[in-house]
């Protein structure tokens, strides 16, 4: 890690890995010998479409991704899935099931209710988010079009340890946040969406899989540029695409294969995230605050005894290169936002600063 480089542990947009930034950096002005930038190439241009097809091939590998799925690359941040989910599903019976666990899943919920009759399948509301509810305690309506929830909660700091058990009702699952950190069975979804600030690019790129049965079902209403099908026509590309993102992520895939891919990857984003967990839960002046069996691997949240404390834990934090440390402001406390890209030796010296202020406070 080089010296004037911060252990940035923002819930997002995150960190990239060192050497994807440098390899980026060694071609932002001229890629490949073609005398331009990504960021300057015509999305329809020989150059362009390999690195989309190559990113679409590694990231089906990666993700042991069916073929009667289909890998769409979208712009409008997972929120505008908020909205396209329902266009595109919910026209089977006009219903859906929700689980509430967090804050992005209770947007959601909310903006569903726009299109059809949404029940509440679970909320973990009434202890503040801090928990995951069971499969016994999920109220499963089998005429559902399709049952919806949150892998993870950045803000909370919880993250579901089971997929959802719904029978012939199709999974629906925002990974935004944990995606590409462990495997998945995607044939057990219908759709997994995610924002790629997290874990796989820059700001701007959404990735959705799509299993291909359920597109063409959209709303009558639907716009355009939100309906499934017509993006499954135009591979992606019903208007420019979101270009350096989906080469910036192509980078990272091939990043990630060299950890060992998302079973590699798995490993070592638990033990990084125990390592933390072992330091709270063992110190004088901090406490977890998502419950054991709930906790998330990649947002870590925990406060002290005081506000003040907390103040003063950030403050000092910062000056020691550990930025963005501070919880969301709906919850107070710390969050400490540790990605596939944050290094092990991050959340080594983390430990050792937690370690440090608990003795000297």
């Amino acid at each position: 890690m080089s010296q004037e480089r911060v252990y940035n542990f923002s819930a997002g947009p995150s960190m990239l890995p060192l050497e994807v930034l440098e390899r980026a950096g060694s071609e932002i002005t001229n890629y490949q010998g073609s005398g331009m930038s990504v960021m300057e190439m015509s999305h329809r241009s020989k150059a362009f479409l390999k690195i989309f097809d190559d990113t679409q091939a590694k990231l089906r590998k990666l993700m042991k991704v069916p073929e009667n799925y289909k890998i769409l690359f979208l712009q409008g941040g997972a929120s505008t899935q908020f909205s396209a989910v329902p266009l595109n599903l919910i026209g089977k019976s006009g219903k859906a099931d929700y689980a509430v666990t967090g804050n992005f899943s209770n947007l959601a919920y909310k903006e569903a209710q726009k299109y059809g009759t949404i029940s509440l399948a679970a909320s973990s509301e009434d202890k503040n988010h801090t928990y995951i509810p069971a499969q016994d305690q999920l109220k499963l309506d089998p005429e559902a079009s399709y049952f919806y929830y949150c892998a993870n909660n950045t803000i909370y700091g919880t993250e579901w340890q089971y997929i959802p058990e719904t029978g012939s009702v199709p999974l629906v699952c925002d990974m935004s946040s944990d995606i590409l950190s462990r495997p998945v069975d995607v044939s057990r979804y219908g759709v997994i969406f995610a924002g790629a600030q997290k874990n796989m690019a820059p700001a701007g790129l959404t990735v959705v899989i799509v299993r291909e049965d359920l597109a063409g079902r959209e709303l009558p209403f639907t716009p355009k540029m939100l309906g499934y099908q017509i993006m499954i026509d135009k591979d992606s590309m019903y208007n420019t695409p979101p270009c350096w993102c989906i080469y910036m992520l192509g980078l990272v895939l091939d990043w990630l294969e060299g950890q060992g891919g998302v079973e590699g990857m798995e490993a070592i984003k638990h033990r990084k995230a125990q390592m933390l967990y072992d330091v709270i839960d063992s110190s004088k002046h901090f406490t977890c605050a998502a419950e054991k069996g709930s906790r998330s691997d990649m947002n870590v949240t925990f406060r002290s005894d005081s506000e003040e404390l907390d103040a003063k834990f950030v403050s000092e934090a910062a000056a020691a290169g550990f930025t963005n440390l501070k919880g969301h402001r709906s919850v107070g406390g710390m969050r400490a936002s540790i990605y596939n890209a944050m290094p092990a030796e991050g959340v080594e010296k983390l430990c050792g600063f937690l370690r440090a202020f608990d003795q000297k406070n």
